[in-house]
């Protein structure tokens, strides 16, 4: 297969230890990784050059809440510092090796990936390369920045609410949140059993495609470029929105108009129904379900702004979470079939990335935590998929996000393609 990805098996081992040495050395590397995984990647890159695949050779970031043998699985939390290591890979990180790719490092990440900003008070927030003394987004914070650096090609992370499309508007790559049936959750510490979708991050929908169709164990054939309709939800997606994002959507939108994509500006009757899905409900409950002990036992080692989200369990009743999950299939099936084969355009976020010294106010910080994470999570509660891609305006970064009915992985990567190339 040709594609213009950056490696090729011949040239791991080379390009291994260049990151490795940026890695530990570069200030900008700083709290981007848990954990170099040196020897595991050297042999990896040794053994790249026997591998027929068109992975083989490719840098990969592992976020921190996956299972890879030997290492111990901590979701960048204190409490789980000491809990015993991994007895085998995760599923979808056993496919990726076998693919030949080279785990460089365990990354950084929102404690328990339980955040859209990146801030990790135990082991330092990453440096935001694109816009500096900014926050990186999150949850997968580590893996953007990685991937942004250029310290790897591909970051693997997961996306509960948006933790793979943020970090990656945030910092100027491509995100891509699959259907979450479409990759194995063995071995990924949970967050979310409704919501959590794992998936990668790089710097072309190509590459992400690469990657996710190895982890989902599919055939590796690239898809071609297509055009499918794109819908603006007039009615979600484009409130508090700054003035910078709201103009570079209205340039790329034009853009695409001239292009000749067909765009179309209408209400989405389904968003009524995803108004009555509080994300918040599944996050919460779910979460103190897998780390109850923890919350309980040991609660001045939490980041305690994750120990109060996930305390709002407490608020809720066993009817009022059955009922959200009932209202949830009612509007992933309202979303289905309104959609069909056309696919959302939005912002991926409605604001810049905020500066760090802003989100010291715990009220700030969930301001601009809800805000982030407002227009990625309607894709996971409509069990969708959807991707985040960069592009820039008026020197500003920015993003735009496709949304499409959860199944139609291949369908919107064929079209996230066609998009790239206009923006």
């Amino acid at each position: 297969m040709s594609a213009p990805f950056p490696w090729t098996p011949d040239t791991a081992s080379s390009r291994l230890e260049t990151a490795l040495e940026r890695a530990a050395g570069e200030d900008a590397a700083r709290s981007v990784f848990l954990k170099l995984l040196t020897d595991r990647a050297r042999r990896q890159a040794q053994k790249a050059p026997d591998i027929s695949s068109p992975l083989s050779g490719a840098l990969v970031s592992v976020k921190a809440l996956f299972d890879v043998e030997g290492e111990t699985t901590n979701s960048a939390t204190r409490v789980l510092a000491d809990a015993p290591a991994a007895d085998k890979d995760a599923q979808a990180m056993e496919r990726l090796d076998k693919a030949g790719a080279v785990f460089v490092g365990l990354t950084n990440m929102s404690e328990f990936a339980y955040s859209g900003l990146g801030l990790n008070p135990h082991y330092g927030t990453p440096v935001n390369p694109a816009y500096p003394g900014c926050a990186p987004g999150g949850s997968t914070s580590g893996g953007a920045v990685s991937v942004a650096l250029g310290l790897c090609d591909i970051a693997i992370g997961s996306d509960t609410g948006g933790s793979l499309r943020i970090p990656a508007a945030f910092t100027g790559i491509t995100g891509f949140k699959p259907t979450q049936a479409s990759i194995p959750m063995d071995g990924g510490r949970p967050l979310s059993d409704s919501l959590d979708s794992f998936g990668p991050m790089a710097k072309s929908v190509a590459a992400c495609e690469l990657a996710w169709q190895v982890m989902a164990g599919l055939a590796t054939v690239p898809s071609t470029p297509s055009r499918q309709r794109l819908v603006i939800p007039k009615n979600f997606g484009f409130s508090e929105m700054d003035a910078e994002v709201a103009a570079g959507f209205a340039a790329i939108v034009q853009s695409l108009h001239g292009a000749g994509f067909n765009i179309v500006e209408r209400e989405f009757s389904a968003i009524s129904l995803y108004d009555q899905v509080p994300p918040w409900h599944l996050t919460s409950v779910e979460s103190r379900a897998h780390y109850e002990h923890h919350f309980q036992s040991s609660p001045d080692q939490f980041d305690r702004r994750v120990h109060a989200r996930m305390g709002l369990a407490d608020k809720l009743s066993a009817v009022d979470y059955r009922q959200t999950l009932n209202r949830r299939a009612s509007f992933i099936a309202a979303f289905r079939d309104e959609l069909g084969e056309d696919l959302l355009l939005l912002p991926t976020t409605p604001k810049l990335p905020p500066r760090i010294e802003d989100l010291a106010d715990d009220e700030a910080f969930n301001r601009f935590n809800l805000l982030a994470l407002r227009n990625p999570s309607l894709a996971n509660v409509a069990d969708a998929c959807s991707i985040a891609l960069p592009y820039r305006h008026d020197n500003n970064t920015l993003s735009a996000m496709l949304i499409a009915a959860g199944g139609r992985d291949s369908a919107l990567l064929s079209c996230a393609k066609a998009v790239e190339a206009e923006i």
